[in-house]
């Protein structure tokens, strides 16, 4: 591994800014425009440099206020690099760690990491591998609030344009890779159903993560259940909840685009509407179920109502390990990622 000092390409590495199992990444300056910051990765065994390709590849001609440039790569250098625009500041865990955002703050953030997946979702790369380390937040938040424009960075394409990444093939990382399963943990927590099952995903993939994130940036928790931020935040206003509730959903129930998303809480910052207006739901579809209590739409194998939370069936099925409340049908729990046993839908 690389030393304090040491030369890659034009720039000379100055110091860690942190490590994974995938390697380190490492501040460091131009060898002549000493003004000249970057972040270089770099992999540290043959697995990881593919992983290497994989983003520098993804990442190719991406250019956006809200997704972390590339500036340099050469998978075939010794030792391979991927030299990438510095953030100064962290990633969207650190104040995570330290409870949850205000409302308009949160909004903010996730508006400008939804203006980088639509563009990268443009291109058709969808990121697949979104959590609060893969968000960074420039050092100007501290001054210029989270609504600057460029403070939210989205990093870490190197799951992008994957085929899949299911479930079966994480389980055996985690037995084969002590090591490595703490952050396949972390990728399990924010990874969509259909992601988990290893079926193909597209762009709705990643607001399932959004979802995750928005809700946990206002609560200070992830979702479980059938709780609307709402629930657990005072004075959450009720787009917040509609874009919660239509990305922390089914694929076919999910936002269109990251746009949709977008302007659903673009609402709430332009005209600040009262916790009591109320989005339209979407239509119900001609010949589907209703729900007993409001009439609204409901899925063959909901165990709640997705819109007034009553309960569908006499048995619920929970997760016996976190609690959360997995599909009828679901080998995987959509909160912990542990396997759970199978059950036939009640009478």
């Amino acid at each position: 591994m690389p030393a304090v000092g040491q030369r890659i390409s034009e720039y000379i590495i100055e110091e860690p800014l942190g490590a994974g199992t995938f390697g380190e990444v490492w501040r460091a300056r131009h060898h002549v425009w000493n003004q000249q910051t970057v972040a270089i990765k770099l992999p540290n065994n043959a697995e990881f440099i593919r992983d290497l390709q994989r983003e520098g590849l993804a990442v190719q001609g991406l250019e956006h206020p809200n997704i972390v440039r590339a500036i340099g790569f050469d998978p075939y250098a010794d030792p391979p690099y991927l030299i990438m625009e510095y953030v100064p500041g962290s990633s969207l865990r650190q104040p995570l760690g330290k409870g949850a955002f205000a409302v308009t703050d949160a909004i903010a953030v996730m508006q400008q990491i939804l203006t980088g997946l639509s563009h990268a979702h443009g291109r058709s790369l969808v990121h697949r591998d979104l959590k609060p380390e893969n968000v960074l937040l420039h050092a100007d938040v501290k001054s210029k609030g989270y609504a600057h424009p460029g403070a939210v960075k989205i990093t870490d394409f190197g799951f992008g344009k994957r085929s899949t990444m299911n479930a079966g093939s994480i389980e055996y990382s985690m037995s084969a890779n002590h090591e490595r399963a703490k952050d396949i943990v972390g990728t399990l927590a924010y990874m969509s159903p259909e992601q988990r099952a290893g079926e193909d995903v597209d762009a709705r993939s990643d607001l399932y993560a959004c979802g995750i994130m928005l809700f946990e940036m206002i609560t200070g928790e992830k979702p479980t259940g059938t709780e609307m931020p709402s629930d657990l935040s005072a004075n959450v206003p009720a787009e917040v909840d509609e874009a919660f509730r239509r990305s922390y959903t089914r694929l076919d129930r999910r936002f269109a685009s990251a746009i949709e998303m977008a302007t659903v809480l673009g609402r709430v910052r332009a005209g600040g509407l009262s916790r009591t207006s109320i989005i339209p739901p979407l239509p119900k579809k001609r010949g589907a179920a209703a729900c007993p209590r409001c009439q609204r739409g409901i899925g063959g194998k909901d165990q709640f109502c997705i819109h007034c939370g009553v309960q569908l069936v006499t048995t619920v099925r929970r997760c016996a390990h976190c609690g959360a409340y997995p599909d009828m049908d679901d080998e995987f729990c959509t909160q912990c990622g542990r396997t759970i046993a199978r059950m036939r839908l009640a009478n």
